[in-house]
């Protein structure tokens, strides 16, 4: 019976597409997934409506594995779907950043083309036709265009030398920095390093620039007192790039922008960024207009102009809080709502605000998809309006002054496609097909989603993938693969790094924990890994592990890996310190000594609050649960791969690790790569990660 049921279960969920079209029913061969295939498929961009709702911009990636070969492009497409998507950019390099003009006939972008010795922005007529026009020439280059509401300015923002007021100052500062005879890096606060590139004294400020020929840019934070505070700089977005998130006020007579001016506590304390208002006529300076204990980022205008809204997490102690949606009056900043109050309880991802500027629509995680939800801007209805059976929508984005709802949507079978979104009928509808033929040519089974109650009483949601050409009769070896994070999820959908389908591909089911500290199942159990940062999530990854064995019986519990990355890798080795019931362990960027990690990434603040004190404090987490204390323990042969400009797992952590285990002879090896960071991105190098990692499970299992 329990096969009968596994097999329609898994037939169902590969051959309905939900919310969309059916394909056609004609019976294909299907390919296995091979790394080719997936890397070679082309990559949608987040979809950017026009502000009358007619139209939507977004990127076409065409990947190679030789990186001189990649190009990208934009193409546009009828928001009602009416006419097929068509190019309207054809340069190799890529844009990035598009917005729209106002009144919808033009677009800017970012891009390096031919000539530009940085990023430049661009000006593309979509109405007229012709070619893209450059607009500045800044030498410290120029991203994030918006068009001023009457569209005769631009903004956008530029990293910039501290105490230059123009292009002219920078260039001057630039040389004389290449011309020293000397190199060195000073430093006199935290922090130093962010990622993978060591921090410098350089700025994210705001300029503006008229588009009347001849007009050159002037930068608004240049002469304020507020960057020259030693801790000013803006919200750091994954990787290190820091963002201004600015945007013109209604008027046009002012932007609206975040920043912090604590950066250089963060060694000792939590700290946030503001919104600030900045006069785009006058030299005044910045004011705070939105301060809290926490974060206040990504901050819009409603299409009537009569609130701003905000995404806030708080600064509280705690290891994880939610980000949620905030409004205020404009332009008094006063009546404060809570627009996702509780009892909802996820993180607010993309936004958007209704044209009639009564409702707001969001997306948010939820047991492994990304749904959409609704409310009134009052804070009162929040429900969930789309719930896919399957994969996440983001880049959730809206038309200004027509009902025009559009995202990407994708899964874990399915490559990310614009969408449009009919909240009405809670569906959507593809305006993008880049993928869609090649991906139903792949032999890939779409997750099979289970939850059991963990013997300390927690509800633990799972994904199971099965391998091409699966047949339940059989028994397959399991590879048990961790998240990263911890504040992360699982998630039905794509990834090259640690793909589902190419893990499974050699025969292998693979188990997704979402552990406590995941993300996507309520503000307190991603809070439950402080004080308890290995310990509790390895019982449980242990516990899904003895789950998934008794529950289906294709799978194999003699013969079982476990591996992962970042935090997938801390927990991975924490498992070579506390258990032997894997055949072997796979660590990339894995902390092995909590207390060299707190002292060597680019943030350790966090790692004191999970840890629930100073490492010289030496509590209970700091002593119990640090893997590198459990060394005479280690028994079984693990994989360990660390990139070389990794600064926020830094390699010395991998490099003990390796120590120890030479030390104590344990079968291991080492993977090196000099130019990666905490990820593998390179092509090549992922298609070898690949070939190294199938080579090790095969040895051992």
């Amino acid at each position: 019976m329990l096969k009968t049921v596994l097999r329609t279960a898994i037939v169902a969920a590969l051959v309905t597409t939900p919310l969309a079209a059916q394909p056609g029913t004609a019976k294909i061969a299907k390919k296995a997934p091979t790394h080719e295939l997936l890397w070679m498929m082309k990559r949608v961009g987040a979809p950017v409506p026009s502000p009358d709702g007619k139209w939507v911009i977004y990127s076409v990636t065409e990947p190679s594995y030789d990186e001189k070969e990649v190009t990208s492009d934009l193409w546009i497409v009828p928001s009602d779907g009416s006419a097929a998507p068509r190019r309207i950019t054809f340069s190799k390099p890529a844009e990035s950043d598009p917005t729209w003009s106002p009144d919808s006939r033009r677009i800017a972008f970012a891009a390096k083309r031919e000539g530009d010795d940085a990023s430049q922005i661009y000006v593309l007529d979509i109405a007229g036709g012709g070619e893209a026009e450059r607009i500045t020439s800044i030498s410290t280059g120029a991203r994030s265009p918006q068009f001023r509401p009457d569209g005769k300015a631009i903004l956008f923002t530029s990293v910039v030398y501290p105490g230059a007021l123009d292009d002219e100052a920078n260039r001057k500062i630039a040389k004389e920095r290449k011309d020293q005879k000397y190199k060195v890096r000073s430093y006199e606060s935290f922090p130093i390093r962010s990622w993978d590139r060591w921090l410098d004294d350089m700025q994210v400020h705001i300029l503006v620039q008229n588009l009347e020929p001849g007009s050159k840019a002037r930068d608004l934070l240049a002469p304020t007192q507020l960057v020259k505070q030693p801790g000013f700089a803006g919200r750091t977005t994954e990787g290190s790039r820091d963002d201004l998130d600015a945007t013109w006020s209604p008027d046009g007579s002012s932007i609206v922008f975040v920043a912090t001016t604590a950066r250089n506590t963060s060694a000792y304390a939590e700290y946030g960024t503001d919104i600030y208002r900045i006069s785009s006529e006058t030299n005044a300076e910045p004011q705070v207009i939105a301060h809290g204990e926490g974060s206040y980022v990504r901050p819009r205008f409603s299409p009537d102009g009569r609130m701003l809204f905000t995404s806030f997490s708080a600064n509280n102690g705690k290891a994880y809080n939610l980000d949620r949606l905030i409004r205020f009056d404009w332009p008094s900043m006063q009546n404060r709502i809570v627009v996702t109050p509780p009892p909802f309880d996820r993180s607010v991802n993309s936004f958007v605000i209704t044209n009639d500027s009564k409702y707001v629509y969001f997306t948010a995680e939820d047991a492994g998809l990304e749904k959409i939800y609704y409310g009134g801007v009052d804070g009162s209805n929040v429900s969930l309006i789309v719930s896919p059976p399957r994969g996440v929508y983001t880049g959730l984005a809206a038309s200004q002054n027509a009902p025009v709802l559009v995202a990407r949507w994708g899964s874990a079978i399915e490559p990310p496609e614009v969408v449009r979104i009919d909240p009405t009928a809670k569906a959507h509808t593809n305006l993008s097909k880049v993928n869609v033929e090649i991906a139903q040519g792949i032999d890939w089974l779409t997750p099979t989603h289970f939850w059991f109650t963990s013997k300390r009483g927690k509800k633990i949601h799972n994904m199971i993938v099965m391998p091409p050409a699966f047949d339940e009769t059989k028994k397959y070896p399991m590879f048990v693969v961790i998240h990263g994070g911890a504040a992360n999820m699982w998630r039905d959908e794509i990834s090259l790094r640690w793909n589902y389908h190419l893990l499974t591909k050699p025969g292998y089911v693979v188990l997704l924990t979402n552990y406590s500290g995941s993300t996507g199942f309520g503000e307190n159990f991603a809070q439950d890994i402080q004080g308890d940062p290995l310990k509790g999530p390895g019982e449980e990854l242990n516990e899904a592990a003895d789950e998934a064995v008794k529950r289906f019986p294709f799978i194999d519990g003699t013969r079982m890996a476990a591996g992962g990355a970042s935090y997938g890798g801390h927990l991975a080795n924490w498992l070579e310190a506390t258990t032997t019931r894997y055949k072997c362990l796979v660590s990339h960027a894995g902390e092995i000594n909590l207390e060299s990690q707190w002292g060597t990434s680019d943030g350790i603040y966090h790692r004191e609050l999970t840890n629930l004190g100073p490492v010289w404090e030496q509590n209970k987490v700091w002593r119990e649960q640090n893997p590198i204390r459990y060394a005479a323990k280690f028994q079984t042969p693990i994989l360990l791969s660390v990139g070389e400009h990794d600064f926020r797992v830094p390699m010395n952590e991998t490099l003990e690790n390796w120590s120890v285990l030479q030390r104590r002879r344990i079968p291991s090896k080492l993977l090196v790569w000099p130019d990666e960071n905490h990820w593998i991105l390179n092509p090549e190098n992922s298609r070898h990660w690949y070939g190294e990692l199938w080579a090790w499970l095969g040895k051992w299992m």
